[in-house]
């Protein structure tokens, strides 16, 4: 039994979780949405929201933060330099007025092959 064991595991080994949450991370940041499922989901829209909150507050830093965020936000995007760039320039000043909650999920309905519940994933727009 797995009581109290926080995290999603998707049936996957630690590798594939990882390639999976920066892929999706990344297809999230450069669409501003995504259908997927719900585990799926709520397995990124956490550290999707983490991200957002180091850029956005990464605009009122000294130069050498500003710096160290980047590179934060790199290791976790897998050194993606096109998305970090996205993530700093036009996600992050987006929301410098709103304190959390930058993402929602809309129910699709079931997929018909597996029913699987599916959610669209989008950024919120001011």
């Amino acid at each position: 039994m797995r009581h109290q064991v926080a995290g999603f595991k998707l049936g996957r080994s630690k590798d594939q979780r990882n390639g999976l949450r920066k892929t999706m991370i990344c297809q999230f940041f450069n669409h501003g949405r995504i259908k997927t499922t719900k585990a799926k989901a709520l397995f990124i829209r956490g550290e999707a929201e983490r991200l957002i909150t180091l850029a956005r507050n990464s605009g009122e830093a000294s130069d050498l933060q500003k710096v160290n965020a980047r590179r934060q936000a790199a290791a976790r995007l897998g050194n993606n330099p096109e998305v970090v760039k996205k993530l700093f320039d036009d996600i992050g000043p987006r929301f410098v007025n709103r304190n959390g909650g930058y993402t929602r999920m809309f129910r699709l309905g079931l997929r018909q092959g597996d029913a699987a519940e599916m959610v669209m994933l989008e950024l919120v727009e001011q």
